[in-house]
């Protein structure tokens, strides 16, 4: 039992310390990877139109959406309190500094996590990456640097179009069901939006992209031999994400309140 308990501790030191070497290696191959040629820059290019901009559609629906529904939510009940001044607030705090980044992360694991994954899987398994190092190209630098870039700069630029939506674009909806000023609507939704929500949210959204990214493709390459494997860390890689995106949120929210 006790030897059994210290294989696994062992075992698990490694890994981490395997994952920590990675982790190093892609940051540091990404300082670098705008210098000169680079044959990753068209995989860069393809994960920002796959990430990014094959994604707008979903993003603008979920966004206009769940704004107008906090705004059909508070105009309609806050006013029995005597609260109507706390619906701008609410719609702030909810897209801005916690679903908006959240939710945009949620959908880049689910699309793009589990793609890079898969597809960097299939490389291991069919000895492609084999043949990128027999060709003098370094597969951290082609594959996983430009889906790194990619899917971070991709979920920044998505998170500040869901908050557009979600702010801005819910108003639109609203005419349809709770007419709104627009004049009252646009000047309390400036008053209250602070440069600290905007700050907030940009640090989720960028700590969300490095975390699905680095994740994705960790995992990708931790493929062997079988392509039974693909799928199993296609899934450790999608929990991997869940569970630190969480787990950053927390603690940037932590930090926003506890300041």
């Amino acid at each position: 039992m006790l030897g059994t308990l210290g294989r696994w501790f062992i075992d698990y030191i490694k890994g981490q310390l395997y994952a920590l070497g990675f982790f190093f290696k892609v940051f540091k191959a990404t300082i670098h990877f705008f210098k000169g040629k680079q044959a990753g820059k068209k995989v860069l290019t393809m994960q920002i139109l796959f990430t990014g901009f094959e994604t707008l559609n979903i993003i603008a629906l979920i966004a206009m959406a769940l704004g107008a529904v906090i705004i059909i939510q508070g105009v309609s009940l806050l006013p029995q309190f005597g609260q109507r001044e706390l619906t701008f607030p609410i719609l702030i705090t909810i897209i801005t500094r916690e679903l908006g980044p959240m939710l945009c992360a949620f959908i880049i694991i689910a699309r793009s996590g589990t793609a890079i994954a898969t597809e960097i899987g299939h490389n291991v398994v069919s000895h492609e990456i084999e043949a990128y190092i027999a060709s003098g190209i370094d597969p951290l630098t082609y594959l996983a640097v430009p889906r790194f870039i990619g899917v971070t700069v991709s979920l920044l630029l998505l998170n500040i179009y869901f908050n557009f939506f979600g702010l801005i674009g819910s108003f639109f909806i609203t005419q349809f069901i709770e007419p709104v000023q627009a004049s009252d609507y646009f000047r309390k939704l400036l008053s209250y939006l602070r440069p600290e929500d905007i700050l907030s949210s940009t640090l989720k959204s960028l700590a969300f992209g490095i975390i699905i990214s680095l994740s994705a493709t960790y995992y990708g390459f931790k493929v062997e031999q079988s392509s039974t494997e693909v799928p199993q860390m296609v899934i450790k890689a999608v929990g991997a994400s869940f569970v630190y995106c969480i787990l950053v949120d927390a603690v940037i929210t932590l930090i926003y309140y506890t300041r």
